[in-house]
This record gives C-alpha cells, structure tokens and sequence, in this order.
C-alpha cells in the first residue's frame, strides 16, 4: 500500500466535488479571449453526462479514444469522462501530418477520433488506411463535417448521474507518444496510479494550496501541463486557468489579470515573453511558483527574474516518470542551474557505461527507481522489448546524463543521443549551446553531431541571429574557440532565420538531424 491507495481518477474528482464543490474548477480563455468558467460540481457534471454518452456507444473498458484537439474544456472533460469509465485517452499532437497521425491511429488501436472541423484535413488523408476507426465525433461546432457527428450529440440528454464502475487503479488510462529518433514514436502507458502520484508530487513540492490559482498555456497533449497545471490542480483543489494558445503578445497580460499564483513554462515562453516590450505593471501580479524546464544562460534568467519578480523553480522529469523526479527546494538554496533534489518518493541513481554508479561530480546516466504502472510508467504500448530495456529491476533508463555535487544536488548534462563522439573525446551538444546562447547577437541555436571521415563525428552548429545584427559564421567560430576547447568549437555552422519547434516550443533537433540525413542521401 503507498500514499495513492486503490483509488482512481475518479475518486480523486469526487472527493474534491463533495470538498469544494461550488469552487471554481477551471477557467477557460480561448483565442479571442473569451472565457468558460466551471466549478467543480458544473465540470463533474458534464464530464457524467459525456461519460453516459460513450458508454450509450459502447465504449469498452481499455478501449483507446484519439483526443485530437487544442486546449479546451471539452479536452479536459473527455479524459476525465473515459477515466471515469475504464478507457483510455490517447491525446495527439495538433501539429501531426496525416502520415503521422495514421500511424498513431493504427499501431494505438483505437476506434474512435474526437477532434474539431480545423484538423479535418488531416483526418480526411489519414482515414482511408484506417480501419479500425468507427466513429469520428467533432466539438466546437454546430455542423459536422461529412462522415462525422456532433459532440455535443454525445452527451445532450444523459444523465449527470454515473452508475459506479469497478476500475483498477493501475489500468492504463491514457497513453502518450514521444517524439521518434529515426524510429517510430513510442506509446507510453500511464495508468490512474500515475497521475495520482504526479499530482500528489507536484502538489506537495510547490505547496499548491486548495483555492489557488494554477496557469498554463502548454498543451494538454503533453504530460507538463496534465501534471503541472490539471492533476495538481485537481489534487490540490485548486483552480486551473486554461489558455487555448500561448500568445507572447497576451500571456503576461493575462497571467496578471487571471491572478495566476503558480505558471510552468520552458525556455521558448521564457524568452518571448521578455522580448516584450517592459511595462510597468510587469511586477504587478500574484505569481508565487514559477516552474521552469531546461536550461537557459545565466543571463537570461537572472534578466528575466529581475524584470519580472519571481524566481524560477528548476525541476527536470519525462513522460515515462508522469514527469517530476527531480525539483529545486522551494525554500532554501537552489543552486541554479541544478535541477534540484530527487522528489518525493523518487530514488535516483548516476551510472556509467557498465552500470556501476560513479562518484560525486562526474557524468553518468540517471536512473529513476520506480514500481511499473504506480511510480513509473506501465510500460511501452506493444513494445515489450523496449520495455525491458528501459527498466530493468525497478530501475528505469533515462536516456540522459546528469551528475551530483557534494550536497546531492543534481545537474542536467546532455541527452545521451545529444552527446557527439569527436574521435576520442565526447562532447555535450549542450555545453556547446549554452556557449553560443552566451553571445549577444545569437537568438537561439541547435547543435548536433553529423559524419566525419576523420573523427567519427563532426560539431555543427545551427544558429538563429538575432534581428537586425551582422553575425557571421566566422564570428561564431572565433567566439566558441575562446571559450571552449578545440574539439568542441563548431566545425561547421549554418545560419538560420529559424528552427523546428515541438509544440512546448523545445527545438526539435531530430527534424535538423532527419534533414542532415537526407542531404547526404540517407533515408535509413
């Protein structure tokens, strides 16, 4: 037994309707600012009746559900009405071609699509080679396109009553598809246990308190902001506050006038928010917890701190883990640019190459202790082998290198497939970028490792310039050459006037690599 108990994602939202249930749950601000507001008991109804209304379909328990839309309240009421009934959400990215959205639908093996008119293009090409999907229903309108049917059709007429439904609390209630290297993308199951335990940890480090008031505008397809921002939320009873998309134009704006105490943003929010022009009201909120993820430049945050009043709570986590393993201390010494101490009921580990942990200070692999389907992920959607080698006795695989100082404290280093083997040295794309960020003139920049006939690998470099400066590829060399050794100054660097982007707004350097690829007429 552990602090989760038996009990489901539904027993955490009913318990928090009987505690809170006039609260308001969530609040909604769409692209034109236009705001929905639910209490608790409002939301719970509505996510009852949506729930009656797939089990009028015959949903079955563990049948898989794509959830294809932005931000919205009928995302959230979705996930919730299938956890509510035994099945699972596979949320998509919105950004998915329809080659990539066809694959999704059919190695998931779900049946049905919820989306909106928008994306019915993609749909529309992917459908074809689909045969498993029966059912596409579309929300936000009031015509459905051919071959699909109202939302709203759905739950119009049932019942806010939901008859009780046996539900083990370690079935997968929704499974996420990471990014691919030069393979597929992989299905990470997380069950109910999961998401509890995620929000109990997040709840617990940040104090969220019941009545606070939690801003995200990250996508929900995405474990950040379900973690940070929805099951934290809900655990704590707090409120959430939903933006349909990030605008840097709007986001302070709004995260002032929505009295936001805790936000979660990543390096591309942080930097085009300060890129704003200052405004005196810029201090002027009720911001307590402002959660970042990865690393900027020492400038950048104290620059952005300063403006702006708050300080950034380092933390670091991924999918498999429902998130947050490690987390600075809310209170005391956060030893930027660490990405804290190991949560609660996380164990970590640093190991080397032959598995064998390595002293304080030197970089190894993060390992993350964990109970399958409670602590950590179930597992990898039918890849059994790919889950045998990301856990191997309760111990999962990272894929990323970090290492600890004398107080414990840990440090992200590289991605270990963002580590460039130059002949007999290792290099740390990242080490690399953090230099090159350093540099005034540079907005931002990728780095990665392409084939050299000589050294195994070469360093290239991607940079973005700034607007309106003048920098040149030698430039960049000559700076990296005074600030880093020889074999890792950039032997090869390419301009941009931009870069790939995931949807957080993290640089998708498998796009660079998936073009290196094809320039040299690799396809493998």
């Amino acid at each position: 037994m552990d602090l989760i108990g038996d009990r489901t994602i539904r027993d955490l939202f009913e318990e928090r309707v009987a505690l809170y249930g006039d609260r308001e749950f969530l609040v909604f601000e769409d692209r034109s600012g236009a705001i929905e507001r639910y209490t608790y008991r409002e939301f719970d109804d509505q996510v009852n009746r949506v729930a009656n209304g797939l089990l009028a379909e015959n949903i079955a328990r563990d049948e898989k559900i794509i959830v294809h839309l932005p931000n919205s309240p009928a995302f959230l009421v979705t996930w919730f009405a299938l956890a509510k009934i035994g099945a699972v959400m596979v949320p998509t990215n919105t950004a998915y071609s329809a080659a990539e959205m066809q694959y999704v639908l059919n190695f998931s093996d779900a049946t049905t699509v919820i989306t909106e008119p928008s994306f019915m293009e993609v749909f529309n090409a992917a459908l074809p080679e689909c045969p498993n999907i029966r059912r596409v229903f579309v929300c936000r309108t009031e015509q459905a396109p051919p071959g699909t049917r109202l939302w709203d059709d759905l739950w119009r007429g049932q019942s806010a009553e939901l008859a009780p439904r046996e539900i083990d609390n370690e079935a997968t209630v929704i499974i996420v598809f990471t990014s691919g290297t030069t393979a597929q993308p992989k299905g990470v199951m997380l069950t109910h246990a999961n998401c509890l335990w995620s929000g109990e940890r997040v709840t617990k480090h940040m104090r969220l308190a019941p009545g606070e008031r939690n801003l995200t505008a990250l996508p929900c397809f995405h474990v950040n902001a379900l973690s940070i921002s929805v099951l934290a939320s809900l655990t704590a009873g707090a409120t959430l506050i939903l933006l349909e998309a990030y605008s840097a134009t709007l986001y302070w704006s709004q995260v002032i006038r929505h009295r936001a105490n805790v936000i979660s943003i990543v390096p591309a929010l942080m930097r085009t928010i300060y890129a704003q022009p200052p405004r005196p009201n810029d201090r002027d909120h009720a911001l307590r917890v402002v959660f970042y993820a990865i690393n900027c430049t020492d400038k950048e945050k104290t620059d952005f701190e300063e403006r702006f009043g708050v300080q950034l709570l380092n933390g670091y986590g991924l999918t498999e883990a429902m998130t947050v393993v490690t987390l600075a201390p809310l209170d005391g010494d956060r030893r930027w640019p660490s990405i804290g101490l190991p949560a609660i009921e996380r164990r970590i580990k640093i190991i080397d190459e032959q598995g064998q942990d390595v002293p304080r200070g030197m970089v190894g692999e993060l390992m993350v202790k964990g109970v399958p389907g409670r602590t950590i992920m179930k597992g990898y959607y039918k890849n059994p082998e790919a889950t045998a080698a990301t856990v191997q006795d309760g111990w999962m695989h990272t894929g990323d290198n970090a290492w600890r100082d004398e107080a414990g404290y840990l440090y992200f280093f590289d991605r270990k497939k963002d580590i460039i083997k130059r002949g007999a040295e290792n290099v740390s794309a990242s080490e690399v970028e953090t230099v090159l960020m350093e540099h005034p003139d540079v907005l931002e920049c990728a780095v990665i490792g392409v084939p050299d006939p000589i050294k195994d690998e070469a360093v290239k470099a991607f940079v973005v310039p700034r607007p309106g400066s003048a920098l040149t590829v030698e430039q960049i060399v000559a700076y990296c050459a005074g600030r880093l050794a020889k074999f890792k100054v950039p032997q090869i660097v390419e301009l941009r006037g931009s870069l790939p982007k995931t949807s957080i707004g993290k640089i998708e350097k498998m796009a660079l690599k998936r073009e290196e690829r094809e320039r040299r007429g690799d396809v493998g």
